[in-house]
């Protein structure tokens, strides 16, 4: 029997599926979905939670024309089902294959590139204005989750979206989740309203009994009608959104398509800006996605019958070590605090959070607000750690400069993923880190070459009285340079391997890299140095003129883009010393974004493997 997702080549053919057969479309993607992801790793419980929502959307847009803006983008696979992409899934999230994010440059159907929360409001309301301007009548809708409510930059864009006096449709898709469970004031707003028929049933019911008084029944009805804002305001918490000059329709079932179709519909007919209020299960259709939904956020290739993830190997990784080691500073150090965005799970900090839950805040999906909110915890005499994606963190750049740099305040900064990521593409990599953070006064930048020194630098970093970033990659931990363990001293590097004319300076990650290049050279006759400069600002200076005395090329080795990075830091410095006769390669990240892939595959595409190194300091020879 034919499958109807066959039906579904190219966009708009959704409109051609009888309405009967929608129900059994969404249960074909969902087993899609799930054999896809199984092979290939990616976001599975955001997608399998809005696929009723994606096909009530297609039934009432018309694409390329109307524009649909998702909300940081990990939930639209059905979106590029439905928009002819069905085949691109074999390659999802692989080197030049397709993204795991909407992106205009694999499809016009995908109005904006996206991948950092609570942006979508912003990026339609553009569209909007664009559209008016322009005298077009397409229709634009965003679709932002509950937990992207719990950013500030959604609320800047609801304030402006309440001037809007043109039509435009924000769908609330609310699950009660971001990655992990929602956290704040919104949270439990939504969860209100979601439980809430106290208004609805008094209105019916009010309304009912007074109509039905002879002669005057309808005229006190009627007036009753007209107070229904009061009524609102008593009985349903739903009417923050209208008293911010937005029309609210909800809660509805996200899960009932024909419910959701009529909807949108009634919200196009407005001359302003509409918000949609639907309410999804996160993972629906896989029962170890419903059952754990934050475990099955971004997958690994898992087997499906049993939901095991295909990779045996238990590696101990870096987000684990600094977990661990947190609590073991927590309890030597009542100062200590630590704070995180909406992903306690994802920065090692679940069991911190049982140990210690008075001193443990998860702030949302509000990067901003978590740096200033250390910065005044600090101030009041705590040492707040904040463990942060490097790809996230770089959203609170000036909170950072301006509210812990400025005052010097002990505020750690713990930097997860930093460097090459892999899968989730540009708006992901962490390779901006060492560039942003080093041009701060006051700023101390460090990067561990393996987990001990991880946890060492930890250790240093929470004594101290000024803010210090740590910043180590995502992945497993190689316990090859467990050897070297020279105790942390503040602005020192450490040297691994002494050699003569040539000079490996290395940052983090690639500081096994290094030691793997000076083994390639071996076999051309060449004993390189290899050191590792822990400190990255303050740079180890002394160090560096000390080897000019004896090495003629200089190798930097960092994943980090190279305007502003390490590299351009010992190019700077060898200038100032006035050290032309040293010859500089600089194995960095030149000026450009990089896409998803295996990290191994994007390193030697980037000249940052062993081997291209190792090239490139043979022809400098």
């Amino acid at each position: 029997m034919p499958k109807i997702l066959d039906q579904i080549q190219g966009p708009n053919d959704i409109k051609k599926i009888k309405p009967k057969e929608l129900e059994q479309l969404a249960v074909e993607i969902r087993k899609f979905l799930i054999e896809k992801v199984s092979k290939t790793g990616g976001h599975l419980a955001s997608n399998l939670g809005t696929v009723e929502l994606t096909i009530a959307l297609h039934l009432v847009l018309d694409f390329p024309d109307d524009k649909l803006v998702w909300d940081v983008g990990h939930q639209a696979y059905t979106h590029k089902i439905l928009t002819g992409r069905k085949k691109g899934f074999d390659t999802l999230r692989q080197y030049q294959g397709m993204s795991g994010f909407p992106k205009r440059k694999e499809s016009e159907c995908d109005a904006f590139d996206v991948g950092h929360s609570s942006t979508s409001i912003s990026a339609a309301l553009g569209l909007a204005r664009a559209r008016d301007i322009k005298g077009n009548d397409n229709k634009v809708v965003a679709v932002i989750g509950d937990g992207a409510l719990s950013g500030g930059m959604a609320y800047e864009a609801l304030n402006n979206a309440a001037r809007l006096d043109s039509n435009m449709v924000i769908v609330l898709n609310d699950n009660n989740m971001s990655i992990t469970e929602n956290v704040g004031g919104m949270a439990n707003y939504l969860g209100k309203i979601r439980t809430g028929s106290k208004y609805r049933n008094l209105k019916d019911g009010v309304e009912n009994v007074i109509r039905s008084v002879p002669c005057v029944g309808n005229r006190v009805a009627d007036k009753v009608k007209r107070s229904k804002d009061s009524l609102k305001r008593l009985f349903i918490p739903g009417m923050l959104f209208e008293d911010m000059g937005l029309t609210y329709i909800g809660p509805i079932d996200g899960h009932n398509i024909e419910q959701m179709r009529r909807a949108f519909l009634s919200a196009f007919r407005a001359n302003e800006a509409v918000i949609v209020h639907v309410v999804t299960k996160k993972g629906k259709g896989y029962s170890f996605a419903e059952k754990k939904p934050s475990v099955y956020h971004g997958v690994e290739p898992f087997y499906v019958r049993t939901g095991e993830n295909k990779t045996k190997e238990k590696a101990i990784t870096y987000t684990q070590v600094f977990g661990k080691k947190l609590i073991e500073l927590a309890k030597e150090q009542e100062s200590i605090a630590a704070v995180c965005a909406a992903m306690p799970s994802g920065t090692g900090l679940m069991q911190y959070r049982k140990l210690f839950p008075e001193r443990y805040y998860d702030v949302g999906i509000a990067e901003e607000h978590a740096v200033t909110f250390a910065a005044g915890m600090a101030a009041g005499g705590m040492h707040p750690v904040v463990a942060i994606y490097s790809t996230f963190l770089q959203r609170a750049y000036d909170q950072i400069l301006h509210d812990v740099c400025i005052e010097s305040l002990p505020v750690t900064f713990a930097i997860d993923r930093a460097g090459i990521v892999g899968s989730d593409g540009e708006t992901h990599q962490g390779v901006f880190d060492l560039s942003y953070l080093c041009s701060m006064p006051n700023m101390t930048v460090m990067a561990p070459k393996n987990g001990t020194e991880l946890e060492e630098m930890l250790s240093f970093s929470v004594k101290q009285d000024m803010p210090i970033a740590i910043r180590y990659p995502r992945g497993k931990i190689n316990n090859r340079l467990e050897a070297f363990a020279k105790p942390i001293e503040y602005g020192k590097s450490e040297t691994l391997y002494s050699g003569e004319k040539i000079a490996l300076i290395a940052v983090g990650s690639m500081v096994e890299t290094a030691c793997d290049v000076r083994e390639k050279l071996k076999s051309h006759g060449i004993h390189a140095t290899v050191v590792n400069m822990r400190f990255v600002k303050p740079m180890d200076t002394e160090r560096l003129e000390e080897l000019t005395k004896s090495h003629s090329v200089f190798v930097t080795m960092e994943e980090n883009v190279e305007q502003g990075g390490f590299g351009q830091k010992v190019a700077d410095y060898l200038q100032t010393i006035k050290r032309n006769d040293i010859a500089l390669v600089n194995c960095s990240i030149r000026d450009q974004f990089i896409q998803h892939g295996n990290v191994e595959i994007l390193k030697k595409t980037l000249g940052l493997d062993a081997d291209s190194i190792t090239e490139r300091i043979l022809l400098n020879l």
